[in-house]
């Protein structure tokens, strides 16, 4: 059965589409890569999109994500649009002949199954309050603190979250896979 989704997903190419049209029921934007920059009728359509029914974000966890990711952010405002990750996974799609420039699997590549509880955990999350904050991720050394870079990557390898994800990125997605009493758990976990 396909999940449903209110809001507009937004991802990089047509496979990715192809994808998730596989496990999801809703309206799917590709940005055709960096077209995106390009073309004003699509960053119309985001913003639009963004207004009216909020946008889910879905990119590759790579650098080039990365940059389409915070070009999208740009386009909105930041205005009705969620952030769901990947996990950075190394490997190649199948219909590629080599892998791309970092090695990781984009969108496609990545199991239904995963693409399923990324999801799953998302229309979870959003049932419940959001109760993770900056202060909690101060006063567990995830910010503000010698060590602070490297705890991060650790919670975000051990969250199946991109490495390089920015602070508030981070909350936001710390709040769509956890509860406030995950998060302590794994805090624990990770002294």
């Amino acid at each position: 059965m396909k999940i449903p989704v209110n809001e507009v997903i937004v991802v990089e190419g047509r496979y990715d589409k192809i994808k998730l049209d596989s496990i999801l029921d809703a309206d799917i934007i590709t940005l055709d890569g960096f077209g995106v920059f390009k073309s004003e009728e699509k960053k119309a359509l985001i913003k639009s999109s963004a207004k009216k029914r909020g946008i889910i974000v879905l990119t590759d966890s790579d650098g080039a994500g990365l940059v389409i990711r915070n070009h999208v952010m740009s386009i909105t405002g930041g205005e009705g649009v969620t952030n769901l990750y990947i996990p950075q996974i190394e490997g190649k799609e199948k219909r590629k002949a080599s892998p791309s420039k970092e090695g990781l699997l984009g969108v496609e590549g990545v199991d239904a199954c995963l693409l399923r509880s990324i999801f799953e955990k998302y229309r979870a999350s959003s049932v419940r309050a959001c109760a993770i904050t900056k202060a909690h991720l101060y006063a567990d050394g995830f910010i503000g603190k010698e060590d602070s870079k490297e705890k991060r990557k650790r919670l975000a390898k051990k969250l199946s979250l991109p490495e390089n994800i920015s602070t508030n990125a981070l909350i936001s997605a710390l709040n769509i896979v956890l509860t406030l009493e995950e998060y302590i758990k794994i805090c624990e976990e990770l002294k």
